[in-house]
């Protein structure tokens, strides 16, 4: 069936989070939640009779969040043109260098495994088994087979939703928002990394990707004597 024909309402209304981890997203390192989806095998619509469900299990791993502003999200690769365009309304809107958070995770997928009964009550199992060995980083979701990481997009959208305010209050709490008027407003978080750049490079580290970041946040006049003063020591 192709994207176009899928009726995705029916998808996401037969989708839901059974189980749902016991600590926000953190704020300053990464975060790594075990998942279980279960699914009714697709087999099941010819045999009826049949009463399996179908456990994938991995790891979601959350980067730490990372505070950008519209200016260095349109210096970014990989995002769409629609993407890009959101950008520069929001940098109309907002200011070139209001913060914003950027989340960022991937998918490590480990097993797949049929076991009996329905999807609803091997969800319970896994749930209480959870319980059990409290797995406060667990999630368990029931899906649609052919669709199973529909669940898991729900789930990273609803998990990143529900710690988007703690992760805001504990930046806010350090001044990692607040913005540095000598170097155009850029979050002070921003001059940290910056700082932590050079600090790199002047042992040796990538004196590209300190080229790469002042770009990005748009100060590589306000560093550059700084920056070439680097090349310098190394003769």
């Amino acid at each position: 069936m192709s994207a176009d024909n899928v009726d995705w309402k029916k998808v996401l209304e037969n989708t839901s989070i059974i189980r749902f981890p016991k600590q926000k997203l953190a704020t300053f390192g990464s975060t790594s939640i075990n998942y279980y989806v279960v699914t009714e095998p697709l087999y099941t619509v010819i045999d009826s009779k049949s009463e399996e469900g179908v456990i994938r299990t991995g790891v979601v791993v959350a980067e730490k969040p990372a505070i950008i502003t519209p200016y260095y999200a349109m210096h970014l690769q990989g995002f769409s043109e629609d993407a890009y365009e959101y950008f520069k309304e929001i940098s109309s809107s907002s200011g070139q260098n209001s913060p914003g958070i950027l989340y960022q995770y991937k998918n490590e997928p480990s097993e797949m495994e049929i076991v009996s009964g329905n999807p609803k009550e091997i969800a319970a199992n896994i749930d209480s088994g959870l319980d059990k060995t409290k797995s406060d980083m667990s999630v368990v979701m029931i899906g649609v087979d052919e669709y199973w990481d529909v669940a898991l997009l729900k789930f990273v959208y609803e998990f990143t939703a529900n710690s988007i305010a703690n992760n805001i209050n504990e930046f806010s709490s350090r001044g990692l928002l607040d913005p540095d008027a000598s170097l155009g407003g850029i979050p002070r978080d921003a001059v940290q990394k910056i700082e932590k750049l050079f600090s790199e490079a002047e042992k040796g580290g990538s004196t590209d990707m300190l080229k790469l970041e002042l770009d990005r946040w748009g100060v590589f006049e306000q560093y550059q004597d700084r920056f070439f003063n680097l090349f310098k020591r190394a003769f």
